[in-house]
C-alpha cells in the first residue's frame, strides 16, 4: 500500500505543472467538448507510458538520446504554433458555454489530444524516464503498486480538471470573459513555446 501511495503522490506532483496538454483539457472542459474522451486518452496514455518506464527503463534510456529529444521538441513547437495561430483566428468567435457543442468531430479531437500528449517530450521525461528511473530498484510487486498509484493520480487529475472546467463554464457564459480566457490560453501557449524553443537551443 505504501508504494501505491508513493506512486500516487510522486505522479500527482509531476502532473501539476501547467503544460499545453493541461491547458487543452481545461479549454475543452470549458467548451463542454468531448470531455470524457479527452480525459480518457490523456489518462490511459500516461498509464501506458508509466508502465513502459517502469519495466523498460533501461532499454529506453539507451535509445532516447539528445537528437530524438530535439526532434520531439521541434515537432511540439510546430504543433503549438499551429494551435496558437488557430486560437488567434478564433479570438472573436462567440462561444455559448451553456450548450454542449461538439464542433470538432470525435476523430479530430482524438488526433488533437494525441498530439498534445505524445508530441510533448515532458510527458516522456515525467512518465518513462523519471518514474521509471525512480522505481528501478523496487521489487516486482512494488513496481506494480507504484505504477497503479501513479496511474490513478493521472486519471484523477485529468478528470478533475476536465469536469471542474465543465462545471465552472456555467458561470463563464459571457463573451468578454471567454475572450479574456482565450487570450490567456494564447499567452500561456506562447510562453510554453518560447520555453521549449530555449530548450532546443540549449540542446543544440
Amino acid at each position: 500500500m505504501e508504494f501505491l501511495i508513493l506512486g500516487f503522490v510522486t505522479s500527482f506532483s509531476l502532473i501539476l505543472a501547467i503544460g499545453p496538454q493541461n491547458i487543452f483539457v481545461i479549454e475543452q472542459g470549458l467548451k463542454k467538448q468531448h470531455i470524457f474522451l479527452i480525459c480518457f486518452i490523456c489518462s490511459i496514455s500516461d498509464t501506458i507510458l508509466i508502465f513502459l518506464g517502469i519495466f523498460l527503463f533501461h532499454y529506453f534510456s539507451q535509445y532516447f538520446n539528445q537528437t530524438i529529444e530535439i526532434i520531439f521538441n521541434i515537432l511540439l513547437i510546430i504543433f503549438l504554433l499551429h494551435f496558437i495561430y488557430t486560437k488567434i483566428k478564433e479570438r472573436n468567435q462567440i462561444v455559448n458555454l451553456n450548450k454542449k457543442i461538439n464542433s470538432l468531430s470525435t476523430f479530430h479531437i482524438f488526433l488533437k489530444t494525441l498530439g498534445f500528449t505524445y508530441l510533448n517530450p515532458h510527458v516522456y521525461s515525467d512518465t518513462v524516464f523519471f518514474l521509471g528511473n525512480f522505481s528501478k530498484n523496487f521489487i516486482f510487486i512494488e513496481k506494480i503498486f507504484f505504477g497503479l498509484g501513479a496511474s490513478l493520480a493521472s486519471f484523477l487529475f485529468f478528470y478533475l480538471i476536465g469536469y471542474a472546467s465543465n462545471y465552472f463554464s456555467n458561470y463563464l457564459n459571457n463573451f468578454k470573459i471567454w475572450k479574456i480566457i482565450n487570450w490567456i490560453i494564447i499567452l500561456i501557449m506562447m510562453m510554453i513555446t518560447l520555453y521549449i524553443f530555449k530548450e532546443v537551443l540549449i540542446l543544440i
